[in-house]
Parts: C-alpha cells; sequence; structure tokens
C-alpha cells in the first residue's frame, strides 16, 4: 500500500469513527458528561490510537465532545448558553448564505425544499423529521456556492440537533416549525429575499430559545 493510500485508508476510518460517536451523542445514546474511553472505541472499531485521536478532535470541534484535565474526553453537557450561542451563530450564518445565494436559487432548489417539508410534515417520527429539516435549510442555503460557509452550518447543524434529540418530547416542536419553513419558502418562492431571511432569522432563535428554556426547566 502506498503512503496516499495509507492516509486516505486513515482518513476514512477516522471518518467512520466521528460518524458512528456523533450519531450515538445525538440520539442520547451517550449521555451528556458520559465519559469516550480513547481505548474502548479503538478496540471497537479494530484501529489504532491515530485515527481515534482524530475522530475524538473533529468532535470537540464540532461541540459534541469536551476534553478535560484529569477527567479525560467526555460529551459535551448540554448548557443554555451554548444552545443560545450556537442558535445565533446559526440565524447569522444561515441568513448571510441565503442572502449570497437567492440569485442562484432555482426552480430545483425551492422544490427540494418543498419536498423536504412535506416529508417532515407526513411524520411523527423525530429521527425522519429531523433530516427532512436538514433538507429543507440545505436547499435553501446550498446555492451561496461557499463551501467553508456551508461546513461551518452543518456543523452548528448538527450541534442543534443534538439539543433537539434531548428535548423534543416536552416541547411542541413539529406543527409551529413546519409552518414556519412554509412561511420561508413562500416568501422565496414570491422573491421576497428580506423577508424570507427576516423568518428565517426569527425560526432558527425562537426554537433556540424554546430548547434554552426547557433546558432551565429541567431538573
Amino acid at each position: 500500500m502506498s503512503f496516499q493510500d495509507e492516509t486516505e485508508a486513515g482518513a476514512s476510518l477516522t471518518s467512520r469513527i466521528a460518524g458512528k460517536l456523533s450519531q450515538r451523542i445525538l440520539t442520547g445514546d451517550l449521555a451528556p458528561g458520559a465519559a469516550v474511553r480513547q481505548d474502548h472505541v479503538a478496540a471497537e472499531f479494530g484501529a489504532s490510537h491515530v485515527p481515534v485521536r482524530e475522530a475524538f478532535r473533529t468532535l470537540e470541534a464540532q461541540g459534541l465532545l469536551v476534553s478535560e484535565p484529569r477527567r479525560g474526553v467526555r460529551v459535551a453537557p448540554l448548557e443554555p448558553e451554548l444552545v443560545r450561542e450556537v442558535t445565533a451563530m446559526r440565524a447569522a450564518l444561515e441568513a448571510l448564505a441565503l442572502r449570497r445565494g437567492f440569485p442562484r436559487l432555482a426552480a430545483a432548489d425551492l422544490e427540494e425544499a418543498a419536498s423536504a417539508i412535506a416529508e417532515a410534515e407526513a411524520s411523527q417520527e423525530i429521527l425522519v423529521w429531523e433530516a427532512a429539516n436538514r433538507r429543507f435549510h440545505h436547499a435553501i442555503t446550498a446555492p451561496c456556492g461557499m463551501r467553508r460557509l456551508l461546513a461551518t452550518i452543518a456543523d452548528q447543524q448538527r450541534t442543534s440537533a443534538r439539543f433537539l434529540f434531548a428535548a423534543w418530547r416536552d416541547l411542541d416542536w413539529q406543527p409551529r416549525s413546519d409552518a414556519e419553513h412554509r412561511q420561508i419558502l413562500t416568501e422565496l418562492q414570491a422573491g421576497r429575499i428580506e423577508p424570507a431571511v427576516r423568518a428565517l432569522e426569527t425560526h432558527i432563535l425562537d426554537a433556540g430559545e424554546a430548547l434554552a428554556a426547557k433546558l432551565l426547566r429541567s431538573p
């Protein structure tokens, strides 16, 4: 195997480990504050410690893991202020992406957004709804073509998904969000970019505030 092949194989394993751990954190299988042992993860995936460390770094950058002196690596806690920070970032960045991409927003993008809304409205399963929710947001922001911006938005959306999975049973999350998606889509279909941007920002910020308030009420 060449050096390039080894590098690509290592990157692929790192991505697989990060993806699996991310899914467990997002769905609550790994609870907030739970220890994540490097040796245990390496044994599970039949990997050396190198790709595991790289996967941990990726998840730390996404806000899903934290490394603490004398405590090791743990699942990041769910904190109201973090919820507010992430949603403020999302609102600003998605608004930027929507504005920049609006001149290139095509009929196919609007059709994809409408399809995502329909899928979300038809489902009562949180995993299906959350995937459709991300499809909607991606459909209206991806035309900006700004790869770094979109990658940052995707990271923040993954973190937001974790908050949602932790709190959705106690929130009236679906009807309001679906209605707000339709409002955003209606404004875009009519070519009204500023009302669409304002609706998107309000949609993200209000959802974050509801999640933060729920966490503050939790024991």
